[in-house]
């Protein structure tokens, strides 16, 4: 499955910077950043299920959010980029 996902963490003290920096790193391990608080992820159901379980665990919901979009299986149709990076495809090998 094809999903966006895109937080919005309170960093207004250290343990909400902390769980900022933990987010993100556990964003990554799913998927690639495309701005800075938005990952483009692609999982099969299983790994969804662990990684919003991750996310779920590390946020705090009385101070931040976490929004996830299924794209599906059409997404490249669903997708519209302008600018820089616009030849990003998540399915391509990632050249590091």
């Amino acid at each position: 499955m094809y999903l966006l996902i895109a937080y919005d963490v309170s960093t207004i003290d250290q343990a909400g910077r902390r769980r900022l920096r933990r987010i993100a790193k556990t964003c990554l391990d799913y998927g690639q950043r495309v701005q800075n608080s938005v990952f483009e992820c692609l999982c099969d159901p299983s790994q969804f299920v662990e990684f919003k379980g991750k996310l779920l665990s590390i946020m705090d919901s009385e101070y931040d959010s976490v929004r996830i979009y299924h794209l599906g299986k059409n997404w490249e149709r669903k997708v519209e980029h302008y600018g820089k990076n616009d030849d990003y495809n998540i399915n391509k090998p990632l050249i590091l």
